[in-house]
């Protein structure tokens, strides 16, 4: 998929993450893999994909370092798809999804909901600043200008002050 992320965006982390889980089957064989799913028959059988699609998506999720392929089985040879500390590092991602999806429902509509596993209680998944603890979808949080932007980059986000703006000289 990355060779539809637009010469503009190449630099833009969004456009690069879309790169790697922007396609639907992506994300669901993600959310598997975190459910705990690591077999081809498991991944197929609980998303009804085909088998051609799964390979394609596999070999994607393998080359990108999201998932490991191991053999488990010899003769003939059978393998699993577990995820790696990248792949892991989604979770978060995947869940504010998720939450999000809920929150444009009645709770009487929801058919999957994020639980603590030891209390079942069911949680509201926010994402906080980890320095201040404030949620991220308050207005005061905005996109600048990193360190490796480019010229363009940098006039986007021009109006917004930051850190290393200042600290730069």
């Amino acid at each position: 998929m990355a060779g539809k992320i637009r010469l503009e965006d190449r630099e833009c982390p969004l456009s690069s993450a879309l790169g790697h889980v922007g396609e639907w089957w992506t994300l669901l064989i993600l959310h598997d893999a975190f459910d705990g799913y690591t077999r081809f028959d498991q991944f197929q059988a609980n998303l009804g994909v085909s088998s051609s699609i799964l390979t394609s998506r596999l070999k994607t999720l393998t080359g990108q370092g999201l998932l490991e392929r191991r053999r488990y089985q010899t003769r003939p040879d059978r393998y699993e798809y577990v995820l790696t500390d990248l792949g892991r590092s989604l979770r978060p991602v995947v869940v504010a999804l998720a939450a999000w999806g809920n929150s444009r429902l009645d709770p009487s509509e929801r058919s999957m909901i994020l639980v603590d596993r030891n209390t079942g209680v069911e949680a509201d998944p926010v994402i906080v600043d980890r320095s201040t603890g404030r949620p991220l979808d308050d207005a005061d949080f905005v996109f600048a200008a990193g360190p490796a932007a480019s010229e363009a980059m940098r006039k986007r986000y021009e109006h917004i002050p930051t850190e290393s703006a200042h600290s730069d000289g």
